[in-house]
């Protein structure tokens, strides 16, 4: 009986071992593409140019590593306050969008090595500069539903001070607003508002941060290890061979 019990078990494990496994990255490899899910107005890192065209940095870099990986990268503009459910449901392979690595977040993906620091800041219009986080109280704060910026607002000590905190679907949307005179400041990602004020030359950026050091990864669905180890992989390589600086170079300068 001892022995009977020992070979079932053996038995279990081998066809758990073999139905179980991951086969996320053969799956990628039999279509021959990737979809990654995007808010595809989130400048730099994924919008749309003056010809409708998908470009920006995430897409670049996207691009590159399905190259590297025999496949092609496919991309699914979603909307960023349920783009995890997209994930989750299937939708989509993975999510590379500039996301920021967060506790809350890894409790539902899985996410690959950080490719890029971040901090949040806050946008004023020239002339109107909020440099400090205090100097918000009493202010109409814009961001991104769901955005780090949005979980920075809230944890931040001057949250209960702050007149009204209102949350948009997109960044433009907020700095639009901003720009309307509809509210005071912006809180978002010094590279995702900088690169827009690059363009505009209209916005102050402040020099205290809101939230520090929020790093950048590509989301997966959390028994995606094949995945998402091959993705690192690609990555790590093209930091290696000097890709993955050209790409950051031509998008936010050396």
């Amino acid at each position: 009986m001892k022995r009977l019990g020992i070979i079932l078990t053996l038995i279990f494990c081998l066809v758990t071992s073999v139905f179980g496994a991951d086969k996320s990255l053969k799956k990628v490899q039999e279509k021959g593409y990737f979809i990654v899910g995007l808010d595809d107005t989130f400048a730099p890192f994924g919008f749309r140019d003056e010809n409708g065209e998908l470009v920006g940095y995430d897409i670049d870099l996207a691009k590159e590593v399905a190259k590297r990986m025999g496949v092609e990268a496919r991309f699914k503009p979603c909307e960023w306050d349920g783009i995890l459910f997209e994930l989750k449901s299937k939708k989509v392979d993975m999510v590379w969008n500039g996301m920021s690595i967060t506790e809350s977040r890894k409790k539902q993906a899985a996410f690959s090595k950080p490719y890029e620091e971040g901090r949040q800041i806050i946008f004023t219009l020239k002339g109107k500069r909020i440099d400090k986080v205090e100097e918000l109280e009493g202010k109409i704060v814009g961001v991104q539903l769901g955005s780090t910026g949005d979980f920075a607002i809230q944890k931040s000590p001057i949250f209960s001070k702050i007149k009204e905190v209102k949350k948009y679907g997109t960044l433009i949307e907020s700095i639009m607003d901003l720009e309307a005179g509809r509210i005071d400041a912006v809180v978002a990602a010094q590279t995702a508002g900088g690169y827009y004020n690059s363009k505009k030359q209209n916005l102050e950026m402040s020099s205290e941060t809101v939230m520090q050091g929020d790093a950048s990864g590509v989301a997966f669905r959390k028994e995606d290890n094949k995945l998402r180890e091959a993705v690192d992989k690609a990555l790590d390589d093209m930091k290696a061979d000097g890709t993955f600086q050209n790409i950051y170079s031509k998008w936010f300068g050396k």
